[in-house]
């Protein structure tokens, strides 16, 4: 997948560009195979490369034939034969078979419009140097990301925000209303991030900035699910099964192509062991490596089911293991990577299964992630059919909470991660005295997270999914625990279930295909009972959790001591000693346990939001 990084400025830039190596240099995580660069009068573009596609004729940045257009793309395009091929019978000329080649000769035919014929996982950036117009794009899903930040007379980019901290124009402070997120959210919402000022470009949005000119976003794309009373085309349970198994192996087929070696994360369950069992029926006769984090705690620890599929599936099964000394120890290596603070301690895992993946020679692996929030996955989507969408009281407490609801889903009745109100009080005893000063601007559900408009008349289930595509997993699923976990070793992720052409036809399944009655996937378990054993097609949904703060608590862990330290506290500034002291002892105590996922690890946020500040040299408010 690559990194890339660069800023325009209306400044001349210097030929030699010192703070582009820097930038290139904070990434070289993301491409350790070689470095590339373009830089003329206004214009630094740095690459890069992890060579997965043509690893001989693919450097970047491209070219148009003629130089007018400089570009460079991270990730994939899996339908760039299709647009070679169109572009060349326009006359354009090719050099390389790599599928970023595309991109500037798409450009020079269509214009910034050429984003919607792109089928991938992408962040892309050009430059045309007649126009003097930058344009960045982000992918429809969010899986590959792109942040940028604008300085006046300077826009600065990169795929991670490592890489913008390390131009001198741009300033780093702590944004409050991300943290607020983090705590109140599954994570981070495009666009915002832990730095004030920088924004991660949201999933299927360009970003078009005339040089001197303030940076504007527009979205080209966004998943339109059918209102609850327009009339749609029926069809047979069995016509939407033989669809939904004709796209998802046609998916699967896509994102193996490649010039170097694909494995496998397996993690026991129905989605990845589907894709799995359709690798091996596409290649029946490779190798296909298979990856898969275990726990030595039996009741956090899918090891068996992991075991069972790869002997199913002929795979070259590699475990690895994660104690739970190995989580503190990969803390502020894991905050380095996610530039944000964490609410629990799974991508400590993830990390040292990407590790696992490096080590074994294997840069590309395809994942499960995607299905819950296309299928009904989640447990909330089995409480909407409990519930009935209906409030369950009426007294101030309730109306006020179904107040809030309204304001920030577009629905009285919908409830999403718990009790906001209730958890304002929470929020409010934890936060420092200074942050509670301007509680109203930091609150996160006070500003906009999606567009309300999209959600006006859907059924429960289509709304629910379409909060939880952008809610939960554009930056936090496929940000902090995938795309930075598997970087951090230079690894690909690439994910079926998140195929455009797929997820546009489940938009228009009937809801009591994804969840019938309160079982969850129930259209997506028919499909597989033909590809993979009963045995894991009706197993329990399994949350993947790892051992939290409590765990690191009893460990006596000498760094998670020293970051939960009143004076440490009270010097940072953002959160109350008193607070985070009675969380400290609470937590310590024996036996106690968080009820992961209907209870917050309070502490774990705090924790990492600290390494964050350490990491990245943020200030502290304290006085």
């Amino acid at each position: 997948m690559c990194g890339l990084c660069g800023f325009i400025s209306t400044k001349a830039i210097p030929a030699e560009a010192p703070e582009l190596r820097s930038m290139q240099n904070a990434i070289h995580h993301r491409g350790p195979d070689s470095f590339g660069s373009h830089v003329e009068e206004h214009v630094a573009f740095g690459f890069a490369r992890l060579a997965i596609n043509d690893p001989a004729g693919g450097q970047q940045p491209m070219y148009s034939e003629d130089g007018r257009v400089v570009a460079m793309t991270t990730g994939e395009i899996y339908n760039h034969r299709d647009l070679r091929r169109q572009l060349a019978a326009r006359g354009h000329v090719f050099k390389t078979t790599c599928d970023t080649e595309v991109v500037p000769h798409l450009y020079e035919e269509y214009g910034s419009d050429f984003v919607r014929r792109l089928d991938g996982q992408f962040a892309l950036v050009l430059y045309d140097r007649r126009e003097r117009l930058f344009l960045g794009a982000r992918d429809h899903f969010g899986v590959t990301p792109l942040f940028y930040t604008s300085t006046g007379d300077t826009l600065v980019f990169a795929s991670e925000i490592k890489a913008i901290l390390q131009h001198p124009a741009v300033e780093r402070d702590v944004d409050p209303v991300g943290l607020d997120q983090v705590l109140t959210l599954p994570g981070l919402v495009s666009p915002r991030t832990m730095f004030r000022g920088v924004r991660s470009v949201p999933p299927g949005t360009t970003v078009l900035c005339r040089l001197g000119e303030q940076p504007r976003e527009q979205k080209y794309w966004d998943l339109v699910y059918p209102r609850a009373d327009e009339p749609v085309e029926q069809h047979s349970e069995r016509h939407y099964a033989e669809r939904l198994e004709e796209l998802l192996v046609k998916s699967v087929e896509k994102r193996l192509l490649s010039d170097v070696g694909v494995g496998l994360y397996l993690s026991g369950g129905l989605d990845s062991s589907l894709v799995g069992a359709i690798m091996r029926r596409l290649m029946p006769d490779a190798d296909i490596p298979s990856f898969s984090a275990a726990f030595p705690e039996r009741e956090l620890s899918e090891a068996d089911h992991q075991r069972t599929m790869s002997r199913v599936l002929r795979t070259e099964h590699h475990e690895r293991f994660i104690h739970g000394d190995e989580i503190s120890e990969r803390l502020a290596q894991v905050i380095r990577h996610t530039e944000c603070p964490l609410k629990e301690s799974f991508d400590a895992a993830a990390m040292a299964l990407s590790e696992t993946v490096r080590d074994n020679g294997v840069k590309v692996v395809l994942t499960g992630q995607g299905a819950d929030e296309f299928f009904g996955g989640y447990i909330g989507y089995r409480f909407d059919q409990v519930r009935g969408g209906q409030v369950t009281g009426f007294g101030p407490d309730e109306l006020r909470e179904a107040e809030l609801r309204g304001r920030v889903w577009g629905d009285e009745n919908f409830f999403y991660e718990g009790d906001d109100v209730a958890f304002r009080t929470t929020k409010r005893a934890l936060y420092a005295d200074g942050l509670l000063e301007d509680f109203p601007d930091i609150d996160c559900l006070e500003h906009p997270l999606l567009d309300r408009e999209r959600l006006v008349g859907l059924h429960p289930l289509h709304r629910r999914s379409y909060i939880d595509l952008k809610v939960r997993l554009a930056d936090h699923l496929l940000g902090d625990h995938g795309d930075r976990m598997a970087f951090a070793n230079s690894v690909e992720s690439r994910h079926p279930f998140l195929d455009r052409e797929l997820v546009e036809f489940l938009a228009t399944v009937p809801p009591d295909l994804k969840v019938r009655g309160l079982e969850e996937k129930y259209l997506l378990k028919q499909v597989a009972r033909d590809w993979i054993p009963a045995s894991i097609v009706d197993r329990e949904k399994f949350g993947f959790t790892a051992p939290g703060s409590p765990y690191l608590l009893r460990q006596r862990d000498e760094l998670v001591e020293s970051l939960l330290e009143p004076g440490r506290i009270e010097a940072d500034g953002y959160f109350d000693p008193a607070a985070v002291a009675r969380l400290v002892e609470e937590y310590s105590r024996p036996g106690f346990r968080i009820n992961v996922p209907f209870e917050r690890d309070l502490l774990m946020t705090v924790i990492t939001f600290n390494l964050l500040l350490d990491e990245y040299g943020l200030p502290r408010r304290g006085r």
